[in-house]
């Protein structure tokens, strides 16, 4: 029987390359109104020049109804359909789905993955937008550098549609 020996050189080269990880977690916030809907939500990376360097999440009453739920109110996402979200064809796999009850949503990435695959090392911003059918409108920003250097938590405050915006980087 044959023995295999590495070197410790050779067993590291072996090793699994760490890969960078972007977590995010959205707050949706409880509302006290006569009438609540969950808000549309739309999370995407920019880009210093505010282009769109990667489509997150995009939440939204996916069923058509006879109020017209359903895409027809996605333009007010205002800043993500101007970004690009006019030139998605929904659904879209792995970043479209429902939209989300209250509490905390949590979003997990992988440097080398859809859709992080492309995002080039730099300087970015996490942006959260959310809309409510009789509520308001809100834009929460969080710059970050891509690839992180070093574990990070960076994070922003929503006021009225949006809680917490939380951002956790792992080199």
């Amino acid at each position: 029987m044959r023995r295999l020996s590495l070197t410790l050189p050779a067993m590291l080269l072996a090793a699994p390359v760490a890969a960078a990880d972007l977590n995010v977690t959205v707050q949706i916030p409880q509302l006290n109104v006569a009438e609540y809907h969950r808000p549309y939500t739309a999370v995407w990376v920019e880009r210093e020049d505010h282009s769109v360097a990667a489509q997150l999440a995009v939440w939204y009453a996916q069923k058509e109804s006879k109020e017209g739920a359903g895409t027809k109110w996605l333009p007010e996402l205002r800043q993500w359909w101007r970004r690009g979200g006019r030139e998605l064809q929904m659904p879209v796999d792995g970043v479209s789905g429902a939209t989300r009850p209250a509490g905390d949503q949590k979003l997990s990435f992988h440097e080398g993955k859809a859709p992080l695959a492309e995002l080039a090392p730099g300087k970015y911003e996490l942006v959260v937008e959310a809309a409510r059918e009789v509520g308001g409108r809100e834009v929460v920003r969080v710059p970050f550098t891509w690839p992180a250097a070093a574990p990070q938590q960076l994070a922003a405050q929503g006021s009225s549609e949006l809680g917490a915006v939380k951002v956790d980087l792992a080199p």
